[in-house]
């Protein structure tokens, strides 16, 4: 088998209204995708997304012509497109599904089929009052869900705080709680300094008081230091990072630290499937946790779903979700139909060999713009 061709389809999704993440300085009017496939001379396509693909026309030669099932080759010949400044994790995302397309079998099992199922929280993306937050809450444990995770920014912490405590009393201690930062990594053109050590720990001890589940993204990902201070501070409550951390290495010396509670790491964005894998056992192998960021689109979640699942990954998988600003209909809306949690609040690996990607042909060619 051959790879005959790697074609980039750039979609863009308007959104009205716009969405206001809490970690982006400005509202999203529009919402980019870049849907990559892989084509075989055996007729068998793999799709794959998550990062933009910027630059991959350069590269694209070091794949067609291969072996689309020699996956290791791929792997190492995308890191060192990545060095020079590539992000090309989907096309391993699409190797993947072209993999269990050709066995017959869902991706997860590749990855060690440790499980069918995960539960999911609902991972929220806007900054709303305490009693819009609430209301969101329940909405979402209404639709089984039974964890979320909530914003603060750096500059309102106090109605955040406000949040989180709104939310506890409503729901009560049987409902998880998870509280993100996003203090590790910044988006372009956003120079503030991250809240310092002392602040953070503070913060942090606040947030354990309300039995939060954990803590995410609290500090720069240099401050390896002020990670452990802050798990040794606050025994009662995880801390949470990694899920932009591009660097092998730095992880494994992450690990070897013992920073980290939860490890994050996207395969879309951050490592790759293979390589999240890898650091993934070695992390349940230090009795820490794997549950991967996955922020992208419905592509990106399955992808990180079958890794997740291949591994035994958990206690929670992220599920982008906070409605009315960001729906499966918004985050899914290549697919012929968006990703969502069955009745008990999991998401359940699609059973179709690979990773399970329906695209809708219609959507793709009326979002095009490259």
């Amino acid at each position: 088998m051959q790879i005959v061709d790697i074609t980039l389809d750039r979609l863009r999704l308007e959104l009205d209204p716009p969405l206001r993440a809490a970690w982006d300085p400005d509202p999203r009017g529009h919402f980019d995708a870049t849907l990559v496939r892989v084509h075989t001379d055996e007729g068998i396509t793999g799709i794959g997304s998550g990062d933009a693909m910027d630059g991959f026309e350069a590269v694209r030669d070091l794949f067609v012509g291969q072996d689309p099932l020699n996956i290791v080759r791929h792997v190492r010949a995308i890191e060192t497109a990545n060095f020079h400044g590539g992000r090309f994790w989907p096309l391993e995302a699409a190797l993947w599904d072209v993999v269990g397309k050709v066995a017959g079998l869902p991706v997860a099992n590749l990855f060690g089929g440790a499980a069918r199922s995960l539960p999911a929280y609902a991972s929220t993306a806007e900054l709303k009052s305490p009693q819009e937050r609430v209301e969101v809450a329940w909405q979402v444990r209404e639709s089984g869900f039974r964890a979320m995770k909530i914003r603060i920014d750096r500059d309102r912490t106090e109605e955040g705080i406000a949040a989180v405590a709104a939310v506890r009393d409503a729901l009560g201690p049987e409902f998880a709680i998870m509280v993100d930062l996003n203090q590790s990594w910044r988006m372009a053109g956003d120079t503030a300094d991250a809240t310092d050590l002392t602040a953070t720990r503070r913060l942090v001890r606040r947030l354990s008081e309300l039995d939060v589940f954990w803590v995410e993204e609290p500090l720069p990902y240099p401050d390896a230091d002020g990670f452990r201070r802050l798990r040794a501070d606050n025994p009662g409550v995880r801390i949470a990072a990694g899920e932009m951390h591009h660097s092998v290495p730095e992880l494994l010396s992450y690990l070897e630290q013992d920073v980290l509670d939860v490890y994050q790491m996207d395969v879309v964005l951050a490592v790759g499937m293979h390589r999240a894998r890898t650091l993934a056992e070695l992390a349940q192998h230090k009795h820490r946790a794997f549950t991967p960021h996955s922020w992208t689109n419905g592509i990106g979640l399955l992808a990180n779903l079958h890794v997740s699942a291949g591994v035994g990954g958990g206690p929670f998988f992220e599920y982008p979700y906070d409605p009315p600003g960001w729906t499966p209909e918004r985050r899914d809306f290549m697919l012929a139909e968006p990703v969502r949690v069955n009745a008990s609040g999991e998401l359940e690996v699609p059973q179709r060999p690979g990773l399970g990607v329906e695209l809708d042909e219609e959507a793709v060619q009326r979002c095009r713009i490259g």
